[in-house]
């Protein structure tokens, strides 16, 4: 069940329009949301500062305000360029599970948010997160509160969520891996979506088959670096994409990736 939670609005001059740049971070994940009514949602920071030269291209230079932060996971290639964010924009809100993870670029950002006194809330069951009319973020993992709890796959405990405008909705996944996606087949959640942020930057542990009969994307993001190490994207979970003909994006072909939505359609921006 999806539960309500305090809505937040920004009045704006708006286009109407949904925009969602997957960033070009390298190997990693960052995501700049654009509300139709204004606010800049930023999800993850990628691996290191290159999300500052990312967000300066796609936010007018005296807009520097990040209406919410949502760290999925605390891996590094998530978290490292969030530190910088928090140094360099006025960040209003942030949402994160609590769990348990001992590297110094999470101590340092957690150090970051005290230090600044921003409002941190601690994501412990599925709610719902109205933006404006016709859009909102459901959260629908976890089922249960991390908080103070050690993983022992970080990627399992990813924020995943939905963002919703209007009839066209995309699927943001984390790094959440195949165990993730079976509790959420068994869960009955609706998980159809017009995007998929693929899971783990394409790696075969996650993206199932049975997954994808549900999802059915019509896009499918992959956020990734180019040349990486661990060999994402897999092969295997390029052609299964294939097979069920989602149209393909990867940040390491395409560089920053713009979907717009108009409520209706959604519609790939090119360079």
């Amino acid at each position: 069940m999806l539960v309500a939670v305090p809505a937040f609005y920004l009045i704006s001059d708006s286009d109407k329009e949904l925009k969602v740049n997957f960033l070009d971070v390298g190997q990693g994940d960052s995501i700049l949301i654009k509300a139709p009514t204004g606010q800049n949602i930023l999800v993850d920071g990628g691996p290191d500062d290159t999300v500052l030269k990312r967000l300066g291209k796609e936010m007018p230079l005296w807009d520097k305000k990040i209406d919410l932060m949502i760290l999925t996971h605390p891996h590094a290639d998530h978290i490292t360029g969030l530190i910088d964010v928090i140094k360099n924009y006025q960040v209003e809100k942030i949402l994160y599970t609590g769990a348990l993870h001992t590297t110094p670029n999470y101590i340092e950002w957690l150090k970051l948010i005290k230090e600044k006194k921003i409002p941190l809330t601690i994501i412990d069951r599925p709610q719902t997160i109205k933006l404006g009319e016709n859009c909102e973020i459901q959260i629908i993992y976890p089922f249960k509160s991390l908080a103070g709890q050690s993983v022992a796959n970080l990627n399992n405990s990813s924020i995943v969520f939905k963002l919703i405008y209007g009839q066209t909705t995309f699927l943001f996944m984390g790094d959440a891996e195949k165990e993730v996606e079976e509790e959420l087949l068994a869960s009955g959640v609706p998980l159809g979506a017009d995007v998929l942020k693929v899971g783990h930057h394409g790696s075969s542990d996650a993206t199932s088959e049975e997954f994808l009969k549900i999802v059915s994307p019509r896009f499918a993001v992959i956020e990734v670096g180019r040349g990486n190490d661990f060999g994402h994207p897999s092969g295997r979970v390029i052609k299964r994409l294939e097979r069920f003909g989602a149209k393909i994006l990867r940040t390491d072909l395409e560089g920053t990736i713009r979907l717009l939505s108009d409520g209706e359609n959604i519609k790939f921006q090119g360079i």
